[in-house]
């Protein structure tokens, strides 16, 4: 799909204020298709500085029925366009990531402080002069004019996926003329991974909850396609590799899991995290996120490691740069073992609130719409944000109800608890009878595996009940804990049950078939040491064959299968 400029000469692409190393970002080639991994004859295509698509310095002309085209051309779940456009700008201005010359580049990004590869890209992360630098970038790719939080994750993740402490960074940024908020947890080692009240209206729409998983989930997935690229590259003349091929399909289920949980917090208003006090704001699903996905990708990026090494892409490698870099990134996005260890306190001070009855009734209904990942995020119920933000977003109520909620469906209130064990029922109720939207799962078989897999998994719930409604008498003992991190694995569970089911809606899309949820709940079972309920398909190979597919088309290993440019 074409994207090209007026006949008239084009407007250039702002500068920004790089290292010295280059002096301005790089102007995007015109008149060229807009393919994921181009050809080498190929350019990548030309996109409208800010402001452009909204009527100021010329139209632009897009190739399609309607300009809204290029947005789904993006992404199997297409973003507005205006998000499209800003994640193609900041793309573009990031520039080719295989460029060594180029300060943003992967082998940059990752060299050692003090190198010659990394002195082009020294200072650009939280230390001197990263404000600037970062919010001339960002205001060059209009990411101020996105201000729901799910929406400023996903425009931001070409940035995010190359570089966690910049991602991290540039996820706090608030906008134009408001500096980066504060960190969550920084070298000095605060106690508390949420160090300021960045959920203010002047400040980042990202919950602080949630800083560090957004960023986390995109460079782990960074890094994931690096592995998979090798072993689907070299696999056919090093049938050795073959044997990877299982556990980076574990990785790709794992992983989609924890961006289904992150994203699903993203979009949720909610009232402060359970325990955290004011400054969280982002409830029970921020708090699960902010203990479950550290704890989850840090097997994730052990497995990882392991593969890289093992193809010979270790610390001096791309691939092996990049896992290093980011595992020395952890404790700056407050994404390690203290983070995690913080929200895990949160959670078991809850304990006795969350062991509540849930109605019998919370499987009926619909799909809450904040699992519906394609639709406009529910507005947040802060004055002045999320209600200017979202209009600027392009969001338009889409015949949903706006509160996130359906009567007789997953609970009503606003109790992220009530809904999240209504998807479980809803798994062992519904899944059973699934239709095989994988196309390739022989009728319903994985979704009777899923259903038998999703009852397994709240009878483990029901057990739980009564041990938690115990356990708020010292939540810092061992067995409080291990109570939190059971209950944590179920919820991510219900997480991976509701964005599957909101996604099976007929068109045959991979997050909608059985296949990476059955993966993932098998990885959950695992992890809670809960015996898998009798014999069911292998969902390796198929999830395995979308990675790899995936990798040579182009294509992010994200829960929206984003289209790449380089």
């Amino acid at each position: 799909m074409a994207v090209t400029q007026p006949a008239a000469p084009s407007a250039p692409v702002p500068a920004v204020t790089v290292p010295p190393a280059r002096t301005a970002a790089p102007a995007p080639p015109s008149g060229a298709a807009f393919t994921a991994r181009p050809p080498a004859a190929a350019s990548v295509p030309s996109v409208p500085s800010a402001g452009e698509e909204a009527g100021g310095g010329g139209a632009v002309r897009v190739a399609g029925p309607v300009p809204g085209a290029l947005a789904h051309r993006y992404a199997a779940l297409p973003p507005p366009l205006r998000v499209a456009l800003a994640a193609l700008r900041l793309e573009v201005l990031l520039g080719d990531p295989r460029d060594a010359a180029n300060p943003y580049s992967l082998p940059a990004l990752a060299a050692p402080a003090g190198s010659a590869a990394s002195a082009g890209s020294a200072g650009a992360g939280e230390g001197a002069g990263w404000s600037g630098r970062a919010g001339a970038l960002l205001t060059a790719a209009g990411l101020g004019q996105v201000r729901a939080a799910d929406q400023r994750v996903r425009a931001l993740r070409p940035l995010l996926r190359r570089d966690l402490a910049l991602g991290r960074a540039a996820v706090a940024w608030g906008g134009p003329g408001v500096p980066p908020a504060g960190r969550v947890r920084g070298r000095a080692g605060e106690s508390s991974p949420v160090s300021s009240p960045v959920s203010s209206p002047v400040s980042s729409p990202v919950p602080a909850a949630l800083l560090g998983p957004a960023a986390l989930v995109a460079a782990a997935g960074g890094v994931l396609r690096q592995a998979a690229l090798v072993v689907a590259g070299r696999g056919s003349g090093e049938p050795a590799l073959r044997q990877w091929q299982p556990v980076l399909a574990a990785a790709f289920a794992d992983l989609l899991a924890c961006e289904s949980l992150t994203c699903v917090a993203l979009r949720r208003p909610a009232a402060p995290a359970p325990g955290s006090g004011s400054g969280a704001g982002a409830g029970l699903l921020g708090a699960v996120a902010g203990y479950v996905v550290p704890t989850v990708l840090a097997d994730v990026l052990a497995q990882l490691g392991l593969v890289l090494a093992e193809c010979g892409q270790g610390p001096a490698g791309t691939g092996g740069g990049m896992l290093a870099k980011l595992t020395g990134d952890l404790p700056l996005a407050g994404v390690d073992a203290a983070g995690a260890a913080y929200w895990q306190a949160c959670l078991a001070g809850a304990l006795p609130a969350l062991a509540g009855e849930e109605p019998r009734t919370a499987h009926r209904g619909p799909v809450p719409a904040f699992f519906r990942l394609a639709d406009p995020p529910a507005p947040a119920p802060a004055a002045g944000v999320a209600a200017a933000g979202e209009q600027g977003d392009g969001h338009t109520p889409g015949g949903h109800e706006t509160d996130g909620l359906e009567p007789g469906g997953y609970g009503v209130g606003g109790d992220d608890r009530v809904v999240l064990s209504g998807l479980l029922r809803a798994g062992a109720a519904r899944a059973d009878g699934a239709d095989g939207a994988d196309g390739g799962d022989g009728g319903d078989t994985g979704g009777a595996a899923l259903g038998a897999l999703a009852r397994r998994l709240l009878t483990e719930q029901r057990a739980l009940r009564r041990p938690c409604r115990r356990a708020g008498a010292d939540p810092g003992a061992v067995a409080a804990r291990a109570l939190v991190d059971r209950q944590a694995l179920l919820w991510l569970a219900a997480a991976v049950l509701g964005v599957r089911e909101a996604a099976d809606d007929g068109r045959g899309l991979f997050l909608g078939g059985t296949h990476w949820a059955l993966l993932a709940l098998t990885g959950i079972a695992g992890r809670l040491g809960v015996p898998l309920p009798g014999p069911a398909p292998d969902p390796r190979a198929p999830v395995w064959a979308e990675l790899a597919g995936r990798v040579r088309r182009g294509v992010d290993c994200d829960v929206y299968a984003t289209r790449l440019l380089w």
